[in-house]
C-alpha cells in the first residue's frame, strides 16, 4: 500500500511538472511573438509615423503639415486612449510638424525629442511656446541615446551627433533605428545625402542594416544615396508622400534606384495608411 501511495505521487508530480513545463513554453512563445506595430499615416505630403510597443508604449515621430494626423492617429489608437508616451520631431519643417499643435490639445503627452534646429516659423515657435506651457520634458536626441519602449523594442538615435542648431533643417534631421528582436527598420526624417555621408562614416554596415527603410525626404532625389542603401540593404521601402504634390515626389530615380537594389515600394500616396506588425522572430508583416 505504501509502494501504491509513493507510486501515485511520483505519478502526480510528473503531471505537475510537466504542466508547469508547457505554461513555461506558452509564456516564452506568447513573449517572443508579441507584437511591435509600426505605422506610417496617410497624412499628404508630409511624415507622421507611429510605433505601439509590444508593451504599449506609443510614440508619435512628426505629425504631418496639417491637423489631419488627428483622424490618422484615430484608426490606430482607440477613441478612449488620449496619451502618447513621447512626440519626436525629426526636425522643424511645417510638413513634419504641422499637426503637433492639434495633437497637444487633443492627447496629453509624456515628452519631446527634438534635432536642435533652430527655425524662426510661426508654427516652430508657438509649438515650443506651448510645450513649455505644458511642462512637458523636452530633450535633444544625440547619438548613442537609446529608448527602451519596453518588450525588447527599442529605438537608437544614430543622428544628429553634434549641435546642429545652425544647420539648414534637413540636414539636421533626427535618424533612429527601430529594433525588436529579428526586425529592424530605418527612419530617416528628410535626412539628405550630406548627413548620410555622416552616418555612413560613424556605424558598421551591421549597425545600419535594416529590414525596412523608411525613405528620406518623401522620396527626392536629394536624399538615399547608392551607398547608403547598400549599407541598409532594405527589402521594404515605405515613402510618405502627397497625391500629385508639386515637388515631383518621390523622383523616378530614386524609384527605379530601389527597383534595381529589388526593394519592394509601399507609398502613402497610393495605399493610404501603411500598417506593418513584426515580432521577434518572424518577418514583419505589412498590412496594405
Amino acid at each position: 500500500m505504501f509502494q501504491s501511495h509513493k507510486k501515485n505521487s511520483l505519478i502526480i508530480l510528473f503531471v505537475a511538472l510537466f504542466i508547469f513545463i508547457l505554461i513555461l513554453f506558452k509564456i516564452d512563445y506568447q513573449n517572443s511573438h508579441r507584437k511591435l506595430t509600426f505605422v506610417v499615416l496617410d497624412v499628404g505630403q508630409g511624415d507622421a509615423l507611429f510605433i505601439e510597443s509590444p508593451t504599449g508604449v506609443q510614440i508619435l515621430i512628426d505629425a504631418g503639415p496639417s491637423r489631419k494626423v488627428l483622424s490618422e492617429l484615430s484608426k490606430v489608437m482607440p477613441s478612449f486612449d488620449r496619451s502618447l508616451d513621447a512626440i519626436i520631431m525629426t526636425h522643424p519643417d511645417q510638413d513634419h510638424i504641422g499637426g503637433f499643435s492639434d495633437v497637444l490639445k487633443n492627447y496629453s503627452v509624456g515628452s519631446v525629442f527634438e534635432s536642435g534646429v533652430s527655425v524662426d516659423s510661426n508654427t516652430y515657435q508657438n509649438l515650443k511656446t506651448e510645450i513649455e506651457s505644458k511642462k512637458i520634458p523636452d530633450f535633444l536626441a544625440r547619438k548613442g541615446t537609446r529608448l527602451d519602449l519596453g518588450g525588447g523594442a527599442f529605438l537608437d538615435i544614430l543622428f544628429p551627433d553634434r549641435d546642429v542648431s545652425s544647420w539648414e533643417t534637413n540636414e539636421g534631421s533626427i535618424v533612429a533605428k527601430l529594433s525588436y528582436g529579428n526586425n529592424s527598420i530605418m527612419l530617416t526624417g528628410d535626412a539628405p545625402v550630406k548627413t548620410e555621408k555622416i552616418i555612413l562614416a560613424e556605424n558598421s554596415v551591421e549597425n545600419l542594416h535594416s529590414d525596412i527603410l523608411k525613405l528620406g525626404h518623401h522620396g527626392s532625389r536629394s536624399s538615399t544615396s547608392v551607398e547608403f542603401l547598400k549599407a541598409i540593404s532594405p527589402k521594404y521601402g515605405l515613402i510618405s508622400v502627397g497625391l500629385n504634390n508639386r515637388y515631383g515626389h518621390p523622383h523616378q530615380e530614386i524609384l527605379d534606384l530601389l527597383k534595381n537594389f529589388g526593394v519592394q515600394i509601399f507609398r502613402t500616396d497610393q495605399l493610404g495608411q501603411i500598417e506593418i506588425k513584426c515580432d521577434k522572430i518572424e518577418p514583419c508583416k505589412i498590412n496594405k
